[in-house]
């Protein structure tokens, strides 16, 4: 799925160069990710976002919690490698995962990491190229890419060779998770709750009701 970006992909934040441990430490208002030492920006997220994010964690956690495992959000820290910290979307670990309630940062792969594209070609090439390779090197198994305004949903599996090879890729009805027994996801549910904010043709009030 693409070849390694690099730092030109992305606006850096701060000149110096820092370690994970530094970058796990900062406050919780700073933005950013970890790309080789550099704390660069990550995906601003718009409302259509933070809605199917909100959705699949809904999803995820009910079915991962009675199995024992645990779902995470965006704020979520991962070392993938030696110099290179991401936070996606949304994040599974499965059960028995061996995590630590204190840690501000996770060098184990979940079993299931999920990307929302947004419509920046930045953002899109990010997604789809570099963390697509981070997470493979990483381990994650599952790598999910979700398209709200192509609404289209994308599986993509680790193979034996390293690289994520698309097992199912959907934009309708009920979709059966395969490796996760019992998970399904309901499209058409998915698309049908975030539709209203897909109508932008009528422009946002301001406080004082005028357009």
């Amino acid at each position: 799925m693409g070849g390694m970006g690099s730092t030109a992909t992305a606006e850096i934040l701060r000149p110096e160069l820092m370690t994970l441990e530094q970058w796990a430490d900062l406050e919780e208002d700073q933005p950013g990710e970890l790309l080789d030492g550099h704390l660069v920006e990550e995906e601003v997220p718009t409302t259509l976002h933070e809605a199917v994010v909100s959705w699949l964690i809904e999803v995820l956690r009910g079915w991962a919690r009675p199995r024992g495992g645990w779902v995470f959000g965006s704020e979520y820290k991962l070392g993938v490698s030696a110099r290179r910290g991401r936070k996606a979307d949304v994040c599974m670990y499965a059960q028995g995962a061996p995590l630590r309630g204190r840690d501000a940062l996770s060098r184990l792969p979940p079993t299931v990491v999920v990307e929302v594209l947004s419509q920046r070609p930045r953002d899109v090439r990010r997604d789809r190229m570099e963390k697509a390779i981070e997470y493979a090197r990483f381990g994650v198994r599952w790598y999910w890419l979700v398209d709200p305004e192509a609404q289209l949903f994308e599986l993509c599996e680790l193979g034996p060779d390293g690289y994520y090879v698309q097992r199912l890729p959907a934009s309708e009805g009920k979709v059966r998770v395969p490796g996760l027994d019992g998970l399904e996801l309901d499209l058409d549910a998915l698309w049908t709750e975030v539709a209203p904010l897909l109508d932008d043709d009528e422009p946002e009030r301001d406080e004082s009701g005028d357009r």
